[in-house]
């Protein structure tokens, strides 16, 4: 009884409103806008789970990345707005004029959660990507970037057309007369996009590769390739930033060969002191005959030598006329004996021990090596073992390195050698001169 009282009110109270058109359009739209946000809700709850439920099959686990980033969600937030903008028709009492302008209220904000859906797909493609082989080489997030941009301008064109109730192609005429404007402001993007689409399809630059662009500051890895900057993690562990268009305006350095390769360069010189310099005794050359890396050097040497010398006849008496082993040549010679009995130096790589032209420091001997590895670590390790032992060995051959006199040099040598000393001149002496 009391339901049916309750109902019968309610048909009286519906049936007044009639008298109040305001009111009644005011109420209709109040219960379209709550049924909207409910279905709005329901739509979030189904589309939600079940794509949860679909993402726990194995090949269906892209799903994972679509729910991960937000696309259905946001699809789901278009529901209300797709609601209104088809129930308008429903609402009594509504003028023609304020249902057109709700309606393109509702379809811009239908295409507006609809562009951010398609961003967050976008965002999602590029996680899936990131999961490929192909990531590793090529980074494909400056084309997203640009794409998710050009996606909002014509989006944002579109809403303001829609709200504006004018067509698109009105405002893209007045676009066109603002590119001379619109280049200006874009300027760097354009430059950033043109740089990107030549490192990606030259295979310039890779995410992980070690480059060195010292008028950047910028020496280690490269973390991140956007459409603007070039991230790089200095190995001192800060950050710089790199306008992408740079990267092909100027020069930088990029160490993916030499990683590549498997073998990192040892190139650093000795310099050996001029004075040391002679040729070795018949005493040296007994002893270091005995030295394993050298026996088939110096007897090869001494044939080559005797030879030459009995071919001189008696001009060979003369030293000028003879030639002879000298320290520095044998040492070259062990030096490169040893880099290539080496275990930790590449022997498929160039290996060699040269006299470089002789400076004021000395007469240079350069190492000229590649590591069979590239690991910083490593490579000094090896580096730091090679040049140790061939500074201790120099002593061996009769010849030590150049080094500029220190202070402790300096008195050391007085302290050998003390000034004469010198008697003082009387005042009569001094007076007369």
């Amino acid at each position: 009884m009391d339901i049916q009282r309750f109902w019968r009110d309610a048909l009286d109270l519906w049936g007044t409103l009639d008298q109040h058109p305001l009111l009644h359009a005011a109420l209709g739209l109040i219960v379209l806008l709550l049924v909207s946000l409910l279905v709005g809700r329901l739509a979030r709850f189904l589309i939600l789970h079940s794509t949860r439920l679909l993402g726990r099959q194995q090949a269906l686990r892209w799903l994972d990345d679509l729910r991960h980033n937000k696309v259905f969600h946001r699809l789901a937030q278009t529901t209300p707005s797709l609601v209104v903008q088809f129930g308008l028709k429903l609402v009594p009492e509504l003028s023609t004029t304020t249902q057109h302008f709700l309606g393109n209220v509702a379809l811009a904000v239908t295409l507006l959660f609809m562009t951010r859906a398609l961003s967050c797909l976008l965002d999602a493609l590029l996680d899936i990507y990131a999961r490929t082989e192909h990531a590793r080489t090529r980074s494909i997030k400056g084309y997203m970037q640009l794409a998710k941009m050009m996606l909002w301008i014509f989006a944002a064109i579109v809403i303001v057309a829609t709200l504006i109730d004018r067509s698109p192609l009105l405002l893209l005429s007045g676009l066109g007369a603002m590119s001379a404007v619109l280049l200006l402001v874009y300027k760097d993007t354009l430059l950033s996009f043109v740089a990107s689409v030549q490192l990606t399809s030259n295979d310039m630059l890779h995410v992980g590769d070690w480059i060195e662009m010292p008028q950047a500051g910028a020496d280690g890895d490269v973390v991140d390739i956007t459409l603007h900057t070039v991230k790089v993690q200095n190995f001192d562990k800060t950050i710089v930033s790199i306008p992408t268009w740079r990267l092909m305006s100027e020069s930088f350095r990029n160490y993916r060969g030499m990683q590549q390769s498997g073998g990192r360069r040892i190139k650093r010189s000795l310099f050996i002191d001029a004075a040391g310099v002679r040729f070795l005794t018949q005493e040296e050359e007994q002893r270091l005959g005995q030295v394993r890396l050298l026996g088939d050097y110096l007897a090869g040497k001494r044939q080559e030598l005797r030879e030459w010398n009995e071919a001189q006849g008696h001009n060979a008496g003369l030293s000028a006329n003879r030639r002879q082993l000298t320290n520095i040549g044998t040492f070259r010679a062990f030096a490169l004996a040893y880099l290539k009995n080496h275990p930790n130096v590449h022997s498929n790589m160039t290996c060699m021990v040269r006299q470089m032209q002789t400076t004021a420091e000395g007469v240079p001997l350069e190492i000229y090596c590649f590591t069979t590895t590239t690991v910083w670590a490593e490579y000094e390790r090896i580096q730091g073992d090679i040049f140790d032992y061939l500074l201790a060995v120099l002593p061996e051959f009769g010849l030590s390195l150049y080094q500029q006199p220190s202070g402790n040099d300096m008195r050391v040598g007085l302290a050998a050698r003390p000034l004469p000393q010198t008697q003082p001149r009387s005042l009569d002496a001094l007076s007369e001169a």
